[in-house]
């Protein structure tokens, strides 16, 4: 069983590739028109490929000019926007001071632990200048801590 199913894939990715490979069309012409298309005199007949070309957007005319401004908008896309950009992005300063409140929370429990503090203190804001609500002010409402 193994090996029809070896022998099926195999057979599979060879129908595969040759689907992937190009297939190059060709034209045969019967009459020259033209010296280059003389073989000597002859009026052979002569095979000519037909180039397969497809644009990629830029120049719908030139294929060399196509290829060459496509390589150059991936150079400068890949290599100055991705590598460059995130490298500066990388480097950049801390603008939200999340480093900066870390080391001060660190020098904070430092202090308080050499001082003999207890880490958060529980009276952070005086409670003289705290005024609560009365029970009368609060009446039936429920309280949740």
């Amino acid at each position: 069983m193994a090996a029809l199913f070896r022998m099926n894939c195999v057979q599979s990715l060879r129908r595969g590739l040759a689907l992937m490979t190009p297939k190059e069309t060709t034209i045969y012409r019967r009459i020259a028109t033209t010296p280059r298309y003389y073989d000597n005199g002859d009026n052979a007949e002569k095979t000519l490929v037909k180039k397969k070309w497809v644009s990629y957007g830029f120049n719908e005319i030139d294929e060399a000019e196509d290829r060459h401004t496509m390589h150059a908008t991936l150079f400068v896309v890949v290599t100055i926007v991705f590598v460059l950009g995130f490298t500066v992005m990388a480097y950049l300063p801390d603008v939200r001071g999340r480093d900066w409140a870390q080391r001060e929370a660190y020098l904070q429990l430092r202090y308080r632990e050499e001082h003999g503090l207890p880490p958060i203190d529980p009276n952070v804001i005086d409670p003289s200048k705290i005024t609560l609500p009365s029970d009368k002010e609060l009446g039936d409402t429920e309280i949740i801590i």
